[in-house]
């Protein structure tokens, strides 16, 4: 690692470690333990804007989480020698207190991990209650609600995975004690933290929480302002939810007290009452998933399957452009040029117009041809360049391949919003890799908050995960769109937890991930090709600017590129404009020395590691 990158690092971590003091906490009243959780003096740094990052050189470790106090919580689990796995559950515990906005127990999850010989992919996403229906999103006259609307429900929830994905992860691959991984969140819960910088503007942008009584009274002062930043904030009503689950499991929140409040909340909505049961929440089943891996250049890139589109959709458009004309500098002044964002954007149009009409759950919804690697296909994915020219496609001038036969005639999804989601990567020093990608959908989910009961301040947010299903049913023509809402069907997600391996020797090369709803797909793709093809490191990689479509018009990150480059995009037809794009990306890679992990500067995390 060059002296740039260690002298960095060595002015973050003087930084992050320079308050003074450390708040011991016990565990929980045993006897013995064999982890004892230390909760640090760290303030989180600012979430808006862009932050210059170090990037982060360890040896034996590494921990990636999206706020400094969940990536600490992993990273202390990992030096007690705990696994990857054991660290995962800990990081996500104290996200769920910390960025509650983004993901937590009342959410889903897809977890990749990686043993030192076999990947496997672990689901935790939400279904939908057996009391839904195709129409569930349909209004009175048969048209579809307003997004918001929807999302803003008890008709938005699903059966909430990530806890019980996360103990199926946890008794293959864990190393500590189920217990003991929930100290850390319990621990803040308890003691309290501060309102992070990023928590602040979330609360600030956010109109409909304040609907919600639990969450109006506990995000919000008396005045209806949102929690200032570095507010001290107590969750008494999580940490006991917390310590219910960590004594017993996650039949503690899919039965008995937690799983009634619930219900009730989600069936009890003052004005779109939801359907889940407490059957919904007790069969819930968490799934093993044989995991999709493709070769591309020298790496091996595995990723999850359906019902995530990510891998599929992400090795589509990399698969498509490697069919195309190698460039001979795909970058200008450290950014993307004009040339490979053009083939970058069309390879995205192709791909998603394949996306909206094929992928769904597994369980629901046949791949094309009987195998989800048809749509891989190196032939198939040749035709698909052939339609990529000098001129754009422009906003839905992309149409969907034939990559093989489908038992029925899918309509193409019509598109809708995604948002939402945190990343965490991991590599314990036995060498298992964890890529975790997991979510509550939009921002503040649902915008229904449950004390699980307790009669507590706070609690925790639940999804509105099922917004990601489509809500049109059918097309015009009355064809049914694959991802349509159907009773105990998984939502299509955009979630692409990653691990690339080098394809001759099988070595670990790296873990990555964004949150960012559809554009997660773009972000991961870009990040890729970035570290692997450009062989730019970890930080520098993610640091790059974003350009997105989901095959309407497509968008640059706000501030990032020069106007001449919009300017020539739109000269190519591709109704390119700025917004704001916020990934969260961590990554960790594998170097001579031991790993070097990066984190998104356009949010709040860190890396970790010895």
């Amino acid at each position: 690692m060059d002296n740039r990158i260690v002298s960095r690092r060595r002015r973050w971590l003087a930084f992050v470690t320079s308050a003074a003091g450390v708040l011991s906490m016990p565990l929980m009243a045993t006897a013995e333990v064999s982890f004892q959780y230390e909760a640090p003096a760290i303030e989180p740094e600012a979430a808006s804007g862009y932050q210059e990052k170090p990037g982060w050189s360890t040896e034996r470790f590494a921990v990636a989480a999206a706020n400094p106090l969940a990536t600490d919580a992993g990273y202390q689990v990992l030096k007690a020698g705990g696994s990857a796995v054991d660290a995962a559950i800990a990081v996500q515990m104290v996200l769920t207190l910390v960025e509650p906005q983004s993901s937590g127990i009342g959410g889903g999850a897809f977890l990749m991990h990686y043993d030192g010989s076999e990947v496997k992919a672990y689901d935790g996403r939400e279904t939908a209650p057996r009391a839904a229906s195709e129409s569930l999103f349909l209004n009175g006259g048969g048209e579809p609600l307003e997004f918001m609307d929807a999302a803003a429900s008890g008709l938005s929830v699903g059966v909430p995975g990530t806890v019980r994905m996360l103990e199926m992860a946890h008794e293959k691959h864990g190393k500590l004690p189920w217990a003991e991984l929930f100290a850390p969140a319990i621990a803040l819960a308890e003691e309290g933290f501060e309102v992070s910088p990023r928590l602040h503007t979330s609360l600030a942008a956010e109109e409909r929480l304040r609907d919600d009584p639990l969450g109006d009274t506990f995000y919000y002062t008396e005045e209806g302002e949102p929690l200032p930043q570095g507010h001290r904030l107590e969750n008494p009503a999580l940490a006991a939810i917390l310590r219910d689950i960590a004594e017993n499991g996650s039949k503690a929140l899919h039965t008995g007290s937690i799983a009634e409040d619930l219900v009730q909340r989600v069936q009890n909505h003052p004005v779109r009452p939801g359907a889940i049961s407490l059957e919904d929440m007790a069969t819930y089943v968490a799934k093993e998933r044989d995991p999709l891996c493709t070769d591309w250049q020298a790496y091996r890139v595995c990723g999850f399957p359906p019902p995530s589109s990510g891998h599929l959709t992400i090795m589509q458009i990399l698969g498509v452009m490697g069919h195309l004309p190698e460039l001979d500098e795909p970058l200008d002044e450290d950014r993307p040029g004009v040339e490979w964002l053009h083939r970058f954007l069309e390879a995205s149009r192709l791909a998603f117009a394949d996306r909206g009409k094929f992928i769904a759950d597994p369980d629901f919804v046949n791949p094309p041809g009987g195998d989800w690697n048809n749509m891989l296909d190196e032939e198939y994915l040749a035709e698909r360049a052939e339609l990529i020219g000098e001129q754009s496609m422009g906003p839905d001038g992309a149409k969907a391949g034939n990559p093989g036969e489908v038992e029925m005639a899918w309509a193409v999804q019509p598109l809708q919003p995604e948002y939402g989601t945190s990343h965490i990567s991991i590599v314990d020093e036995e060498g298992n890799a964890v890529a975790m990608t997991t979510t509550i959908e939009a921002a503040f989910g649902s915008r229904i908050m449950a004390d699980g009961g307790t009669g507590l301040a706070g609690g925790y947010l639940l999804n509105n995960e099922l917004t990601d299903f489509s809500f049109r049913p059918l097309d015009s023509d009355g064809s049914p769109i694959a991802n349509r809402v159907e009773a105990g069907k998984r939502p299509r997600s955009s979630m692409s937890p990653t691990l690339v391996f080098d394809r001759d020797s099988g070595e670990l090369v790296a873990s990555l991930g964004s949150p960012g709803g559809a554009a997660i797909i773009h972000y991961t793709a870009k990040a890729l090709v970035a570290m692997l093809d450009w062989e730019l490191d970890a930080q520098e990689a993610l640091n790059l600017p974003h350009a997105i479509t989901l095959g309407g018009p497509a968008y640059l990150e706000e501030g990032r590129f020069p106007a001449e480059v919009i300017e020539a995009l739109n000269e190519l037809g591709h109704e390119a404009s700025e917004r704001e794009l916020t990934s969260g990306l961590q990554a960790i890679q594998r170097t001579d020395e031991g790993f070097f992990g990066g984190a998104d500067p356009r949010r709040e995390g860190v890396v970790m590691g010895e």
